[in-house]
């Protein structure tokens, strides 16, 4: 695959849920090695257009493209980290073993994860800075923990874009420094955009902000003013600048 293309191509996407437009003419360009965020107001479609660009669902119109092909063609490329666990967090697995099961796209499925998976894995676990906790179950580990632990199972794949749904939901201000510092590190060889409901949520790292409420306004994040917020969320709002001091990556994971 030519992953010179661009991460993500949106053009004039339309989609609707149970009759009721939910997104209407989105165009959207994601250059390499951007840090996009996407924000608005609950029910704005957020995820729902994550789950499009993933090839979950199919739009009503309009085109993605993700380093020039279809959504399903692309999807090795990608990394995707949920807004909640897909696995229970009290089944006896261990963080390595929930890690490595991002690879299961990749791996031969008969005869099981073999040396290139296991290598992943710990490269992954090393890079988000919970290497120690390698052999501790998952249901052990504080929010923070946990969410660096969905950001290697995405790694694993050496995915060039990824996507974050509301990372910072379950964490303390200090997991959330500890992980946006992680996140640009990564932003150094890959795209990332990431969902946040928090319009106060504007780091250092973001290069552009993403207004969504139905359409779609994009922002250089140093030029976001509480009018356009205001528009969005239809209500007065203020806007609050974070500052994230610089933490090594094994730092503030609680």
């Amino acid at each position: 695959m030519n992953t010179e293309r661009l991460p993500l191509e949106i053009d004039r996407l339309r989609f609707s849920y149970g009759g009721v437009p939910l997104l209407e003419q989105i165009d959207l360009r994601v250059e390499p090695r951007e840090f996009l965020a996407l924000i608005g107001p609950n029910g704005s479609g957020k995820s729902t257009l994550f789950k499009l660009i993933l090839g979950l669902r199919q739009p009503d119109g309009g085109t993605i493209r993700l380093f020039g092909r279809p959504p399903r063609e692309a999807r090795r490329w990608v990394g995707y980290v949920p807004q909640y666990p897909l696995f229970n967090r009290d089944f006896p697995i261990t963080v390595t073993q929930a890690v490595m099961l991002g690879r299961l796209g990749l791996t031969r499925r008969w005869f099981g994860f073999n040396r290139a998976d296991r290598l992943a894995t710990a490269r992954a676990l090393d890079e988000v800075g919970i290497s120690g906790l390698a052999n501790r179950p998952i249901g052990n580990l504080s929010g923070g923990q946990l969410q660096r632990l969905l950001v290697a199972r995405a790694l694993v794949t050496e995915p060039r874009l990824l996507l974050l749904d509301e990372p910072t939901a379950n964490i303390d201000q200090q997991g959330e420094q500890g992980l946006f510092d992680l996140l640009g590190l990564l932003n150094q060889r890959m795209a990332i955009v990431v969902i946040s409901h928090d319009i106060g949520f504007i780091s250092q790292q973001v290069n552009r902000v993403a207004c969504l409420n139905r359409t779609l306004i994009c922002h250089p994040a140093t030029e976001l003013k509480s009018s356009d917020i205001e528009q969005m969320y239809g209500r007065p709002m203020h806007l609050i600048h974070h500052e994230h001091a610089h933490h090594t990556p094994g730092e503030g994971m609680r």
